[in-house]
């Protein structure tokens, strides 16, 4: 089976079908994996569960994925490349690097709020331990923190923000505080829409990057 993704020989990673009627399978076992791990938790879901929400024979798993790891793994690679693709796209037409940061964060909390499921998976059931799975998802991340840190370079030589700042420390400050933010909305007991948050968060944001006069 011919593939497109990076592989993981410890994962004994198989890759993402080029074929269309395989993809198409390979994504529908994603989605379903998505469901399962959301619903019972990474280490209570056996593959026969994302098999059974699948609608295909436990084996079937086996001819796409290694393992439960790497099924985890690639709804990881799944999802946030499909966010940072979004987010590439809708930034396209910004008139600086300020109104790409908001683009960024308020597209990345509506999206979450919106779709609890994936909200559970990546603020909770990704925090895995497992170096494998570590290793696994460290390429989109890697590719969200250059799009981050990118959009402050950016601004910085647009004179919109502060010279001055870290680039790297403005990065972890704009995606730690929207993760956050989401991860407290997805484990608080009380029922509130994260997207009301938003606002909020883009407002200390701005006071935190942008210089007088700039955006």
């Amino acid at each position: 089976m011919k593939t497109s993704l990076q592989k993981y020989d410890h994962l004994g990673s198989k890759g993402i079908p080029d074929d269309p009627r395989k993809r198409a399978k390979y994504l529908a076992i994603v989605e379903a994996a998505l469901e399962a791990f959301s619903e019972y938790g990474y280490h209570d879901c056996p593959v026969s569960k994302i098999a059974r929400k699948a609608n295909v024979a436990d084996g079937t798993i086996y001819l796409y994925f290694a393992n439960k790891e790497e099924v985890l793994v690639s709804v990881f690679q799944e999802k946030v490349n499909s966010l940072i693709r979004d987010v590439e796209k809708l930034t396209l037409e910004c008139s600086d690097a300020w109104e790409k940061i908001e683009v960024l964060v308020r597209y990345h909390i509506t999206a979450l709020g919106d779709n609890r499921v994936l909200a559970n998976f990546l603020q909770i059931q990704l925090r895995q331990s497992s170096p494998n799975i570590r290793h696994g998802i460290a390429p989109p991340l890697k590719r969200l923190y250059r799009l981050i840190e990118g959009f402050v370079v950016e601004g910085q030589q647009e004179g919109v923000f502060d010279g001055k700042i870290n680039a790297n420390i403005a990065r972890k400050l704009i995606f730690g505080c929207f993760d956050e933010v989401i991860s407290c909305w997805v484990l608080s007991r009380r029922e509130y829409d994260v997207k009301e948050k938003v606002d909020d968060v883009l407002y200390i944001l701005r006071r935190a990057l942008v210089v007088e006069g700039g955006a």
